[in-house]
């Protein structure tokens, strides 16, 4: 991608800012990044399939504890109906979620799901959480114009399309990154999805795990807190790179926070070269995708009234990362306290191997 000096500088700095927190030294910056331990890994999707008590593969969620088989906005406010939540920020009861990764065995074919781990900061500390994800909400790294409008209640949406099998055109929005065992806490080097990440599955070991990283829209019709589609009332900003500038195309001229997330999958167990020959990988997803090309993640807001816009506001002086007044945070052992029980009770193999992937989705 040609990324501008600007975008690539920031973005290399990613994983750095958490150090600035912890020395004290608070900085101005275009994002937050905090991280969100595990609330729940269930066959549940109130986004695509709300109702559902079984959806058709497996996700894992984090977030607000009010997450539900059913988030009709009209009914349920994150905010209010949350008991707690499983992320830093304390007064973000959002829900975030993502597809679970299998490796199945080469020599009996069952499966074991690949666990998560939580993320590292610059000074080789982890953030504080058990798997989940780590979530970002960016403003425009180039163009002069840094206003953004945060999302209104009730919007969700969705970014990858799980039906994928093959690379597709424009630019790379969802990645993974296979990591050396010396770039398990960094994360390695680079901006997310640059020349160092692969829209498919890694073809090779990853002894320090793999870091995929979901990007989301950064654009808004104005109007529609969600769509049929769930992708349609937000877009991608015009121009060859996902993470965008401040311009938006005239069909969605509002400049929303740009979501991402990054998830970190401890693939260490299971980076024996003899599982990568022949052009073969041992990873699938819940869905049964083995190409990595159906990668996705759904959102669903949740903050309560006017912290995010605050924080974004204050992006810039000094409000970096989990260093920003303008919210609050909670402890690490708060957050990772925060669970509740499958909804959709099955075994997801977590420490179990498992015959079939969980609701047998078709491997391809």
């Amino acid at each position: 991608m040609a990324w501008t000096r600007r975008v690539a500088v920031a973005l290399v700095a990613l994983l750095a800012q958490d150090a600035s927190a912890q020395t004290g030294n608070a900085r101005g910056s275009d994002f937050l990044r905090f991280g969100c331990s595990q609330l729940v890994v269930e066959r549940t999707d109130p986004i695509v399939n709300p109702g559902l008590r079984f959806s058709p593969h497996l996700h894992q969620i984090v977030g607000g504890s009010s997450f539900n088989v059913t988030m009709d906005p009209q009914t349920i406010d994150p905010p209010k109906t949350s008991k707690c939540t499983s992320c830093k920020m304390s007064e973000d009861f959002s829900n975030y979620w993502t597809a679970s990764i299998y490796f199945q065995s080469p020599e009996n074919g069952t499966f074991r799901r690949v666990p998560q781990m939580a993320n590292g900061r610059q000074n080789g500390t982890l953030l504080e959480q058990e798997g989940g994800l780590t979530i970002y909400y960016m403003r425009p790294f180039s163009g002069t114009n840094k206003k953004t409008t945060v999302f209104k209640p009730g919007f969700r949406m969705i970014a990858g399309d799980p039906n994928l099998r093959a690379k597709a055109s424009g630019p790379l929005v969802n990645c993974h990154r296979c990591l050396a065992k010396a770039d398990r806490i960094m994360g390695g080097s680079g901006a997310p999805c640059d020349r160092s990440d692969t829209a498919e599955f890694p073809s090779k070991p990853c002894p320090g795990g793999i870091r995929v990283t979901v990007i989301f829209p950064s654009c808004w019709d104005g109007k529609n807190v969600d769509s049929p589609d769930h992708r349609s009332h937000v877009a991608y900003a015009p121009g060859n790179q996902a993470l965008a500038g401040d311009k938006c195309p005239a069909s969605h001229p509002v400049r929303i926070p740009q979501v991402m997330y990054e998830i970190m999958y401890d693939t260490s167990e299971f980076a024996n070269p003899a599982y990568y020959k022949n052009g073969k990988q041992p990873l699938v997803y819940s869905f049964g995708d083995t190409t990595g090309y159906g990668a996705h993640g759904d959102y669903l807001f949740g903050w309560e009234d006017g912290a995010l816009q605050r924080a974004m506001d204050a992006l810039g002086t000094n409000c970096w990362s989990e260093t920003c007044p303008a919210l609050k945070l909670q402890s690490g052992e708060k957050l990772i306290s925060c669970t509740k029980e499958q909804q959709a009770k099955e075994d997801v193999g977590t420490n179990t191997w498992l015959k079939e992937l969980p609701g047998s989705p078709m491997i391809k």
